[in-house]
């Protein structure tokens, strides 16, 4: 039987893999191949909370091909040049693999395909990670969309829910020179994400089973549960989605067989179009590639931002901003690797706005130490929230964190849990503490006694920014 590489980047599964389903439907004995390239994406290279996922992640997988008898293949370079040597060390006749949709990554699977091609090797592309592809949805004028719900009553009408591709019960061993994946060195050096782990499975079986979590307990309550940060109101798919250990289809293949009342089917209309804020925001950097590093509203390239300040964005960082809800996402952030949805537009509208840092700043935070990093959500979710990206919240819609904790952490479980110094307050005070100094500075004498910013004046001077724009 004739080899093909079946190289994986973001479909890092065996279930629902249409590149190593179709490689095997075509008669070719796989040989997975994973070529760790963090150099070919440029300034947007993974971060560090994103390797040590896929460190484990990777670990994952090779136990399941392991237990099938086959071998992943790990090798780190110029992807070109590597999958050239394995084509010929293994006498490869085909190249399959899914795509990926980052700007610079498409270009690099272009010259990939087009050196294959040249020798006489067959590839054949799939589509392994979106509902629909960036291309295939365009308004009646044949344009990208720029605004999320008419682009996703198209998309969620052109897609088509098709059969699960079988996991192959077995595969091949084979004969290639690889290296061990401790040989990338994805784990930083001083193991901060070791508390990561009690809260995450990275591979195929943890999808599957937070998958199955969210069916049979927090789709029902879904549409209002998603806002309250002190609870798991979500699926929390998110890394397992970005590394592509669980396919979109798979997600609305299973959710379609749940039985659910009224409100249930309301509540799985809402988290599907989650889901559907997902591919748009590939369908944008697909259409405007600049947008992972400059505004997509180009008013925004005259807004009058602060200067970096690098004391004031530490403190950001650290969770020591002293409010409380911004305080509370930043450490839940550096600890799990994770924030919850509701604080992420909390602590993105503080930055942006109350400090008036330019987004980019923030992106590159959550690009480092995010677990679920994805290049394209990453870069319009912090658009939207500073007002400059597409179908974004206007830049004047500024998120009073003390009404936001108010409201969606009613009890302040989510605060005093990330910021266990405030416990020892009054609940009402928790939201904003800097209202009693002399108690805080009792209870809590390590947390800032008044916040880094005033509320009030840091809105009415982004405001007054704005209207200067």
């Amino acid at each position: 039987m004739a080899n093909a590489l079946v190289w994986l980047r973001r479909d890092l599964r065996l279930h629902d893999n249409p590149a190593l389903a179709q490689a095997i439907a075509d008669g070719y004995a796989p040989v997975l191949v994973y070529v760790h390239a963090p150099e070919e994406e440029g300034a947007w290279a993974p971060g560090a909370a994103s390797l040590a996922w896929l460190h484990f992640s990777l670990l994952s997988l090779h136990r399941d091909i392991e237990a099938r008898g086959g071998r992943l293949v790990i090798a780190r370079g110029a992807s070109l040049a590597e999958l050239e040597r394995l084509q010929r060390e293994t006498r490869a006749e085909a190249l399959y693999f899914g795509n990926v949709y980052e700007p610079l990554l498409q270009a690099r699977d272009a010259r990939v395909q087009q050196a294959f091609e040249r020798s006489g090797i067959a590839v054949k592309r799939f589509n392994a990670s979106l509902l629909v592809e960036p291309w295939q949805v365009q308004t009646g004028s044949g344009t990208p969309y720029k605004v999320f719900t008419p682009f996703w009553r198209n998309a969620s009408a052109a897609f088509s829910l098709r059969a699960e591709y079988p996991a192959p019960s077995r595969l091949p061993s084979v004969e290639a020179v690889g290296l061990g994946i401790e040989q990338l060195g994805l784990l930083p050096a001083i193991a901060w994400h070791a508390g990561f782990w009690s809260h995450w499975r990275p591979g195929e079986e943890g999808a599957r089973e937070l998958l199955e979590a969210f069916c049979e307990g927090a789709v029902e309550g879904y549409k209002e549960q998603r806002n309250l940060p002190d609870r798991t109101g979500t699926s929390k798919l998110s890394p397992h989605l970005h590394f592509g250990e669980i396919s979109p289809q798979q997600i609305w293949r299973r959710t379609a067989t749940l039985r659910l009342s009224e409100t249930g089917q309301a509540d799985l209309a809402h988290f599907r179009s989650e889901l559907g804020w997902r591919e748009f925001s590939y369908h944008l950097i697909h259409h405007f590639p600049d947008s992972t590093d400059h505004n997509l509203n180009p008013q925004f390239d005259r807004f009058d931002w602060a200067e970096p300040d690098a004391e004031s964005l530490a403190r950001w960082q650290r969770g020591r901003t002293g409010i409380p809800i911004v305080d509370a996402g930043m450490r839940e952030l550096w600890h799990t690797g994770w924030m919850h949805n509701r604080v992420r537009m909390i602590v993105a509208s503080f930055l942006c706005k109350n400090l008036r840092h330019h987004w980019l700043h923030g992106a590159r935070w959550f690009w480092d130490t995010l677990l679920d990093a994805d290049l394209a959500n990453n870069s319009q979710g912090w658009q939207w929230t500073a007002g400059t990206g597409c179908d974004a919240a206007p830049y004047f819609r500024i998120f009073n964190p003390v009404s936001q904790s108010e409201k969606f952490d009613p009890q302040a479980r989510y605060i005093k849990r990330w910021v266990p110094e405030l416990q020892q307050l009054p609940t009402p005070l928790v939201f904003a503490p800097w209202q009693r100094p002399e108690l805080l500075r009792h209870s809590a004498p390590e947390y800032p006694v008044a916040p880094m910013v005033d509320l009030g004046e840091s809105r009415a001077a982004a405001l007054a920014a704005y209207s200067r724009r």
